[in-house]
C-alpha cells in the first residue's frame, strides 16, 4: 500500500526536514507526494520542480478535497493550523499538524472533537515522545528506577528566526514555537498539569525578519512553572533570547535517582542516570543519531499500515495548548491558573531494543 500525501505549507519546514523523511519513505514504496499548496507562488514553483507534485492551487481546499490524497500535512504558519487540520479530518483524511495544533482554545476543542469522530488519525507535533532516548527514559521512570518524580527542569531556546514575521506576531511567540517541546516532554513523564504560573514578555522589541525590521508583539522570553499536584513541580526556560547552552534538555529528579536528557529533546544525544544505590552516573548513548524530529510522519504511516493507534495522542497536544494559553494568562494577570484538561498516559508498542532484546508492549496504566 502506497499512501498519497498532500502538503499545506511548502516553506522551510517542508523543504528541509519533512521532505527528507518523505524521500526516504518514497524510496521504500510507502508514500508518494501528489499535491501541495502555499500562498507564495515561488514556493509552489520550487516544490513542483523539485518533487514533481501538483501545486497549481490558489488555496488549500482543493488539495484537501483530492480523492487521491490519503494524508494531509499541515505545515503552515501557526494561526492556520486548527482550521486546516479540522477541514482535512472532515474530508476523511489522516492528518499530521505541526505545533501547536491550534492557537485558540475554541479551535483546539473543535479539532479534538473532530479527531474523535473522524475515520482518520490525527498526529500533532512535536514528536519528541517517539525518540529512542525519550522512550528509554520513560520506561525507566515508569519502572521506578529513579523512584517517585518530584522535580523537573527543561529548557530550549535560540536567538530567533529571521525567515517568518509571524513568529513575532500574536499567535506566534517562543512558547508556541520552542517551549512546547519541553512541555510535551515533561507532561509525558509527569502526567497532566494541575496549575501553571509564568513570567513572559518581549525582551527585544525590534527584530529583523523577511528582510525588514518588525515590531515584536508575541513573547520572546519566558519562564514557566508547572504544578503536577502532590507537591510535584517542574519549570521551563525558553525564548528567542538564548545564544548557546551546554545544560541538559530535560532533568528529572526522583526519590532515588536522576535522569538527564542530553542535547535537545527534539534532537536528543542520549541521557545520563544517577542512582543512589550505585552511587555513580551512568551514560546511555543515543541509539539513533539520525533520528529526525519529523518522525511523527513515519509513525503515522506505520499506524495506517498496521491499523494500530498512534502513541502520540491529540489529547496530549490539547493539554499542552491549554497549559501554554494558561501560562500566557498567568503572565498577564500575575496569578496561578488552574488547568482543566487531562490526557491518557503514553502507551508504546513493541520496539527492538538497542541490545537486540524485544521489549514487550508497555502500558503504564496497567
Amino acid at each position: 500500500m502506497t499512501l498519497s500525501i498532500g502538503v499545506l505549507g511548502l516553506g522551510s519546514v517542508f523543504q528541509g526536514p519533512y521532505a527528507a523523511l518523505i524521500t526516504k519513505l518514497t524510496h521504500e514504496g510507502r508514500v508518494r507526494l501528489v499535491a501541495g499548496y502555499d500562498p507564495d507562488p515561488a514556493k509552489r514553483a520550487a516544490a513542483a520542480e523539485r518533487f514533481g507534485m501538483d501545486t497549481a492551487y490558489d488555496e488549500a481546499g482543493p488539495v484537501i478535497a483530492r480523492e487521491d490524497v490519503d494524508i494531509v500535512l499541515v505545515l503552515t504558519s501557526m494561526n492556520e493550523h486548527g482550521a486546516l487540520a479540522k477541514a482535512a479530518l472532515a474530508a476523511g483524511k489522516h492528518v499530521l499538524v505541526e505545533k501547536p495544533m491550534a492557537t485558540s482554545p475554541e479551535e483546539a476543542a473543535d479539532l479534538l472533537t473532530a479527531a474523535a469522530d473522524a475515520p482518520g488519525h490525527l498526529v500533532c507535533a512535536p514528536h519528541v515522545v517517539l525518540s529512542p532516548t525519550y522512550r528509554r527514559m520513560h520506561e525507566k521512570v515508569r519502572n521506578g528506577e529513579i523512584g517517585d518524580l518530584y522535580l523537573g527542569r527543561a529548557r530550549y531556546g535560540w536567538s530567533g528566526p529571521w525567515w517568518g514575521k509571524w513568529f513575532y506576531e500574536q499567535g506566534g511567540g517562543a512558547l508556541f514555537d520552542l517551549g512546547v517541546y519541553n512541555l510535551t516532554s515533561l507532561c509525558g513523564f509527569f502526567g497532566s498539569v494541575k496549575r501553571v504560573t509564568a513570567m513572559m514578555g518581549v525582551a527585544i522589541p525590534k527584530r529583523e525578519a523577511e528582510g525588514e525590521v518588525v515590531s515584536v508583539n508575541a513573547e520572546d522570553n519566558a519562564h514557566i512553572v508547572l504544578d503536577f499536584g502532590e507537591g510535584r513541580f517542574a519549570s521551563i526556560a525558553t525564548g528567542f533570547t538564548i545564544q548557546k547552552y551546554k545544560s541538559p534538555a530535560v532533568e528529572l529528579y526522583g526519590a532515588t535517582g536522576t535522569l538527564q536528557m542530553l542535547g535537545d529533546d527534539w534532537a536528543p544525544e542520549g541521557f545520563e542516570q544517577w542512582s543512589n544505590e550505585r552511587g555513580s552516573w551512568e551514560l546511555f548513548g543515543e541509539t539513533d543519531t539520525q533520528w529526525p524530529w519529523t518522525e511523527g510522519l513515519r509513525h503515522l504511516v506505520e499506524s495506517i499500515e498496521t491499523g494500530t493507534p498512534t502513541v502520540t495522542r491529540p489529547e496530549h497536544a490539547f493539554h499542552a495548548l491549554e497549559v501554554m494559553l494558561a501560562a500566557k494568562q498567568s503572565a498577564v494577570e500575575g496569578r496561578v491558573v488552574e488547568i482543566a484538561s487531562t490526557f491518557p498516559e503514553l502507551v508504546y508498542v513493541p520496539v527492538e531494543a538497542a541490545d537486540g532484546e524485544d521489549r514487550s508492549k508497555h502500558d503504564p496504566r496497567s
